[in-house]
């Protein structure tokens, strides 16, 4: 059994998400999974065995108007992997992450301690962030010197291939689903709570900014609300949801949209739903759609990035063009006025999300890690 540093960003995000998913899996195998973060993962709320915190807190200092967090986080790996005796780290989103990987481990060589580290590639720590200037030779090097580079999607890696010089092969491993968690369960005073017998119930969940298109989820379900009584549920919190509150009532359709804010039990709304809604600009895998899919809801997305590794147009869903909202919205219309259309992209999508189980996607980690070591 290992001993394994992971370093995320504990948020809701995909690649946080991802990564404490990981984590617990690996420690249900009997691996020892230590956590580094400023804080403690948003999926990380119970005590688990095989699991360890590690809290990284810079100091207060007068003349650091912004601490210095990337310091402290390389010292405490560090730390760890001295006192626990780590034998491999893995880094989640390459910025810092990568940067902070390389410093660690090349400060433990002063130490005669040796600790590979595995770089993930989650998506805009690439085509948005990392392709920055003010990031981008940092980015490259530090994803050079990574023991073993891997991306979630076969369109990430080809696009970190045409964005950076990158002169190691990136393995591909797909973001994966836990069934015990994600699954359709029948929840009738839930679904009751939220909408009448003859109403149908779409979602959308995301972190609400621009590249994720809230504003189409809305028209496409101004549209649908013409053809058939549904409700609206908009799942997560971000910088663009003051704004499409106020658009939700400018159109007329406020009483037929819930904003529910950020949800520890995604699940649950998930598994009532009746289709989901992803119209992104960009989506290196588009784990939502896969964890929707995992409840027996079909997608509606756009056809990027990883989003066509994942969906299977026509049977699990439909991709569309980025913006095409008339094309959605008759796709809609389409799979929720006919329940046996709606039953069969049901039983389908969860056939499809069985390809991203778990257990299909740990080994190959596991394989990773011991091939670095």
């Amino acid at each position: 059994m290992l001993n394994i540093g992971i370093v995320c960003y504990p948020t809701y995000g995909g690649s946080g998400v991802v990564a404490t998913e990981l984590g617990m899996a690996l420690a249900r195998k009997g691996h020892k999974v230590h956590f580094i973060s400023y804080r403690r993962p948003a999926r990380l709320a119970h005590y688990l065995p095989n699991i360890f915190y590690h809290e990284v807190a810079p100091m207060e200092y007068p003349l650091f108007e912004i601490k210095p967090m990337d310091t402290a986080l390389a010292s405490k790996i560090v730390d760890v992997a001295l006192f626990e005796n780590l034998d491999v780290l893995h880094v989640h989103y390459a910025i810092p992450h990568a940067t902070i990987g390389y410093l660690a481990r090349e400060i433990l060589k002063t130490k005669n301690k040796n600790l590979p580290f595995v770089t993930t590639l989650h998506g805009t720590d690439i085509t948005l962030i990392g392709a920055d200037r003010s990031y981008f030779p940092v980015v490259e090097f530090s994803i050079n010197q990574s023991n073993a580079v891997t991306a979630v999607s076969n369109a990430l890696k080809q696009q970190t291939y045409e964005i950076f010089k990158i002169g190691k092969e990136i393995q591909v491993i797909y973001n994966f689903i836990d069934f015990e968690r994600f699954q359709k369960r029948e929840n009738k005073e839930l679904r009751k709570e939220i909408a009448s017998d003859h109403e149908k119930i779409i979602t959308h969940v995301s972190n609400f900014r621009k590249v994720k298109r809230v504003d189409d989820v809305l028209a496409v379900f101004e549209k649908v609300l013409k053809s058939l009584p549904a409700k609206l549920l908009l799942i997560g919190d971000g910088p663009e949801r003051p704004r499409l509150e106020m658009l939700t009532r400018e159109m007329g359709i406020w009483n037929e949209v819930r904003f529910l804010g950020k949800q520890d039990v995604v699940e649950d709304l998930l598994a009532i739903s009746d289709l989901f809604l992803l119209p992104s600009e960009h989506e290196s895998f588009g784990l939502a759609a896969l964890e929707a899919m995992a409840c027996e809801v079909p997608v509606i997305a756009s056809n990027i990035g990883g989003l066509t590794e994942v969906i299977i147009d026509g049977k699990t869903g439909f991709t569309c063009s980025v913006g095409d909202v008339d094309d959605m919205s008759q796709k809609a219309i389409y799979l929720l006025s006919d329940e046996a259309v709606l039953s069969q992209f049901r039983q389908a999508s969860i056939q499809r999300a069985r390809d991203f189980e778990i257990d299909r996607i740990l080994p190959m980690y596991e394989k990773l890690y011991y091939s670095i070591m």
